[in-house]
């Protein structure tokens, strides 16, 4: 990083990240360059988020266009873009309606309120039924309702007390999430593939048995698709593997493919509960994240992407786990589906992550021991086999 770029952060920027390696100015493809022209296979994607890699031409079009008829309009008129791209979405998840926002956390939170309306429903009061049931080593934002719901220590270190209403049962056991039901919860909420925590998998048993007791119960069943949603795992939602409709989704990230956008799918039976005055977002719907998302739907679509990240991803996977087993004294185990996988170390992620990026490798830490390779949608063979070859060498390197 340039001396005037790190000083402008030392001096300027709230010291919540790490102190930045490297600073990017330029990204095409799955490739991006930094300050001092040095070239990366950006396997990171802003965590997540640019699904369709750089600078895509049919995305950056639509967002120029866009830019050049109306950035923003406030939500007392309506948009076009916005009720077209809510359609898209309703076609993906199944009859129900949508909610924009900004950001995975602020989707979360959507959840959470619409966890709060559906307990006050069934008790005739607030205050009564409001628990919502999540799962450890979660992660779901870090907004005080996101955070509070995090099942995770580290997270919430230094701002409790969190607020009340929430429990945590483990994950992928569905004994232990009955077990933990209380006549005050209203909702169960899990990530289907829990991220931060280090890409565990939800089982689909699992998934299918917490769809069964929500139902029992009449309770919603929340899933928190930020991370792992918009085409990631090869299907575009993953909870779709387990074959199964929750009653509310959240989702960012990928959706808008680098411009910020989070939406919050609620199913249609229980659509009715949010009424004027009870949820709103200044910038949600912003015509220009609606173009944006319009685009990366439009190459997902006509590129086939999904099929992509099926295939790509399958073999992907059983390479890395055929290069992992040349080096078990590093490394522990390989796991994730599509374009959403964990090579969880013996040793500490972050100085691999470090070796990675020296050799021309962006990746993204993970739950202290675990490196996500995260690569776009639309990567191919000759990238893929590239990150393969960067992490051998580092590998070799390293246990020499």
């Amino acid at each position: 990083m340039k001396p005037e770029t790190q000083e402008l952060y030392e001096q300027f920027i709230l010291c919540n990240y790490a102190p930045p390696p490297i600073a990017i100015v330029r990204g095409k493809g799955a490739r991006v360059w930094d300050d001092k022209g040095c070239e990366y296979l950006d396997f990171s994607s802003g965590v997540a988020v640019n699904a369709l890699g750089h600078c895509h031409p049919v995305w950056v079009k639509a967002v120029k266009n866009q830019i050049e008829q109306l950035g923003h309009c406030s939500n007392l008129f309506a948009s076009t873009l916005q009720g077209k791209l809510a359609r898209r979405l309703c076609d993906y998840a199944g009859p129900g309606k949508v909610f924009f926002c900004n950001s995975g956390a602020e989707a979360t939170e959507t959840l959470l309120k619409f966890a709060r309306l559906h307990g006050n429903k069934l008790s005739g009061k607030e205050g009564l039924q409001f628990q919502v049931l999540c799962a450890k080593n979660s992660f779901h934002g870090r907004t005080f309702g996101g955070m509070s719901a995090t099942g995770q220590e580290k997270i919430q270190t230094g701002f409790r007390p969190v607020l009340s209403g929430f429990s945590h049962a483990e994950f992928n056991n569905l004994e232990s999430f009955e077990s933990a039901l209380t006549d005050n919860t209203s909702a169960i909420l899990v990530e289907t593939i829990q991220g931060e925590g280090g890409i565990h998998a939800a089982k689909r048993e699992f998934m299918s048995g917490l769809r069964d007791l929500c139902t029992q119960r009449n309770i919603l069943l929340l899933v928190d698709e930020v991370q792992c949603g918009a085409g990631r795992t090869g299907t575009f939602f993953a909870f779709e593997e387990a074959g199964i409709i929750p009653d509310g989704i959240a989702m960012a990230k990928g959706l808008g493919g680098g411009f910020p956008i989070g939406a919050a799918w609620i199913r249609k039976e229980f659509a009715e509960l949010f009424q004027p005055g009870s949820h709103g977002c200044t910038f949600g719907g912003n015509p220009m994240a609606c173009a944006a998302a319009q685009a990366v739907l439009d190459v997902i679509e006509d590129e086939k992407l999904l099929q992509n990240v099926q295939e790509l991803g399958s073999w992907f996977l059983q390479e890395l786990v055929k290069l992992s087993d040349n080096y078990p004294g590093l490394v522990d185990a390989v796991r994730g589906r599509g374009f959403l996988i964990g090579v969880a170390l013996k040793v500490d992620a972050g100085q691999a992550v470090a070796k990675l990026r020296g050799a021309g490798l962006l990746s993204v830490p993970a739950a202290g021991n675990v490196v996500r390779f995260l690569p776009p949608l639309n990567v191919t063979r000759a990238e893929l086999l590239k990150c393969l070859e960067t992490l051998e060498e580092v590998l070799r390197d390293w246990s020499a």
